[in-house]
């Protein structure tokens, strides 16, 4: 038995449970995948849109929460947020994470637009886009999920909110990630430039393709291990940004890595590859949950429970073919409203709002129904699984992951403190 199980090895997951292992708790974290930070960017988005772009999102944020009570920063403050980004910055270190929370700056996405963040991996710093600032995308010809013409006629067109232009142009290598293969992922080609000497032949092809006074934009292969874009860039000898590329991303892939190392360095039991199916509930209170694995079932009690499983994406909501929405282990309201309302048929217009469709919860991040009342007092859910945002749209999936899972954490360290 441990004192606390986590659901979900996303970064809200993986957040509460480093977190509560920090503060003295045994912890179990179960996980049927590998967590969303892979299908992530590898920034931590904090609120990018509200609907115009925002300059300050940790000083936007409660505003917008107040504009928009069903949205999680009804509940999260904005010093859960920065207590949360602190904490991740601190625990992965300047060599996974540089930026300012308090200021959003606009970097190269794979089509060319501009898009808002606060934190970046240092392998994208160069790349935000400033006016008077020269850019040489160079593409792979090899790779074929990056198109540099597109992302730079699209970068040079847009014009910067304080005025002016970035310059961009663009340019192509051909190489090869291993012998003979001419159709590889990211994540094959980030792999072959963790060897010195593939990297040292890549940054060769793209020295001498740059001219003076430009940055060099490229897509977002520069090796699993954070250190091959250093060496790559003194190789070229100018400022080398990694654009991000379409799941998998690479620079989420060293995240969700680093972190996982950490989850296994605090003895954390992780017990991967496991679906949780059911809930044991008695007297009001969840005392368990199963879990399916290869043959066979198995209970994991505690005497806490943390859901952070994610939302429609990973299969923790779902809708069934009576239009009913669900989720999925322990039976939760989900709040959103009635389907028909949920849905329209203008694709080109507004957000669906069954997208913000997910679990509703109180100031301490317990589940509660319709009526307000919390469902389980021992159950807390933080991420991807609340309701009233689309995080996509509005930037806003970082925050809400740190921000709930800080106040989450925070609220059970408090109800243990009161029990004893």
């Amino acid at each position: 038995m441990s004192d606390v199980i986590v659901i979900g090895a996303g970064l809200a997951g993986l957040t509460a449970a480093l977190r509560l292992r920090q503060q003295g708790k045994s912890v179990t974290l179960l996980t049927k995948g590998l967590g969303g930070l892979q299908l992530g960017q590898g920034t931590i988005d904090i609120l990018g849109y509200a609907p115009e772009r925002v300059a300050n999102p940790v000083q936007a944020l409660e505003e917008h929460g107040r504009e928009h009570p069903e949205h999680p920063y009804a509940k999260i403050t904005s010093q859960d947020v920065e207590q949360g980004v602190r904490w991740l910055v601190d625990t992965l270190g300047t060599d996974q994470l540089n930026g300012d929370m308090h200021r959003n700056a606009l970097y190269p996405t794979a089509v060319g637009a501009m898009r808002p963040t606060a934190l970046v991996p240092p392998s994208m710093v160069a790349g935000a886009c400033e006016a008077g600032k020269k850019f040489v995308i160079v593409g792979i010809r090899e790779l074929k999920d990056f198109y540099p013409q597109l992302v730079a006629e699209n970068l040079a067109r847009t014009d910067l909110p304080g005025g002016g232009r970035v310059e961009a142009r663009s340019e192509h290598i051909s190489f090869q990630a291993r012998d003979g293969e001419n159709d590889p992922s990211g994540l094959t080609m980030a792999r072959a430039l963790d060897d010195p000497a593939t990297r040292r032949r890549f940054a060769e092809l793209v020295k001498p393709l740059v001219r003076e006074g430009e940055s060099v934009g490229v897509p977002a292969v520069l090796g699993v291990d954070p250190a091959a874009w250093k060496e790559i860039q003194e190789i070229v000898g100018a400022p080398v940004f990694e654009i991000p590329l379409p799941p998998p991303s690479v620079p989420g892939f060293r995240q969700n890595t680093a972190l996982l190392d950490l989850v296994k360095q605090a003895r954390i039991r992780l017990v991967n590859g496991t679906k949780v199916i059911r809930a044991r509930v008695e007297d009001g209170l969840v005392k368990g949950v199963t879990i399916k694995g290869t043959g066979h079932e198995q209970e994991y009690t505690a005497d806490t429970f943390v859901l952070a499983a994610g939302g429609f994406e990973s299969g923790a909501l779902t809708l069934d073919s009576h239009n009913e929405l669900h989720e999925t282990i322990f039976g939760l309201p989900v709040r959103g409203g009635k389907i028909s309302d949920m849905v329209h048929g203008d694709y080109w217009g507004g957000d669906q709002p069954l997208f913000k469709a997910g679990l509703a919860v109180d100031d301490q991040m317990r589940v509660v129904g319709d009526d307000d009342t919390v469902v389980y007092p021992n159950l807390y859910a933080c991420g991807g699984n609340l309701s009233g945002a689309q995080r996509w749209t509005e930037k806003s999936g970082e925050g809400i992951a740190l921000g709930s899972a800080m106040r989450a954490v925070d609220a059970i360290l408090a109800d243990v403190k009161e029990k004893n």
